[in-house]
């Protein structure tokens, strides 16, 4: 009884931090600095100066806790009830969600500093500048192709077995720093499925809550659910649509004549 109740209490601490990253966005995108949230305005800004950046580092990595630590509760769950007899459970747990969340606020800056060259360039092309749907097309695209890779199924199956996923990496020896590596290796696999649907953010805006509840529902969705790997091929097939659809309306756009 004392351990299903650890368990509960456990989850529900988690939950609450969902919950809290949820609520931080809300409040921030109605903030003043709301602003910081969106990339876009950051690079308008001047998204390379190391305040901004920080910035967008901080409201990045509530979007990862509010979507993608949902979609690893079954693994950090089941880790938890691996350590729970041990007096220092709650820092190997801490140090697990902490590898996690890591690589993907690294993610998070390797691609607002690719979005900022994306601006570079366009900036310095004509062409470029007026059909910026070239790049929201080429995103949508590869993000779609990449959801019929074997590297994204690769992936995919690594995260939807935590237990076997564990057992693989949890030896009984140096616990500190084996669960601060069982999470960055859990983050690289789940980033190596996920990535696609990340990157729509920077084609959709950061600042979307509605977006970013349908997304992180997706991915949720995908990694857990028993028939969750069969969404992945629809969902590449509604992105390369996307991407088409922009394509199709930037070109008529483009070709219409300038009055």
């Amino acid at each position: 009884m004392v351990r299903v109740e650890n368990r509960r209490w456990f989850l529900g601490l988690l939950l609450l931090l969902v919950v809290a990253a949820w609520a931080s966005l809300w409040l921030w995108g109605r903030s003043p600095y709301g602003r910081f949230l969106d990339h876009s305005q950051l690079a308008d800004a001047g998204g390379a100066d190391i305040g901004l950046l920080a910035f967008f580092v901080a409201g990045w990595t509530l979007m990862v806790f509010a979507m993608m630590l949902p979609t690893s509760l079954p693994l950090i769950a089941l880790f938890h009830a691996m350590v729970r007899d041990r007096p220092d459970w709650m820092l190997l747990t801490a140090l697990l969600i902490a590898g996690y969340v890591g690589v993907w606020a690294w993610f998070g800056v390797a691609a607002h500093v690719g979005d900022l060259l994306l601006h570079w360039a366009a900036d310095r092309s004509n062409w470029l500048s007026g059909n910026s749907w070239v790049l929201g097309a080429s995103i949508l695209g590869l993000a779609g192709a990449y959801q019929f890779s074997s590297l994204k199924y690769k992936c995919l199956d690594r995260c939807r077995s935590p237990w076997s996923f564990i057992l693989r990496r949890w030896n009984g020896s140096a616990y500190r720093m084996q669960a601060l590596r069982l999470g960055i290796h859990h983050g690289v696999y789940c980033a190596g499925c996920c990535w696609p649907l990340m990157a729509l953010m920077f084609v959709i805006g950061a600042g979307s809550i509605g977006w970013m509840l349908l997304l992180g529902t997706v991915m949720a969705a995908e990694k857990n659910l028993p028939w969750g790997r069969r969404l992945s091929r629809p969902v590449g097939v509604g992105l390369l649509a996307w991407g088409v659809v922009v394509a199709i309306i930037g070109l008529e756009l483009w070709t219409l004549p300038v009055p």
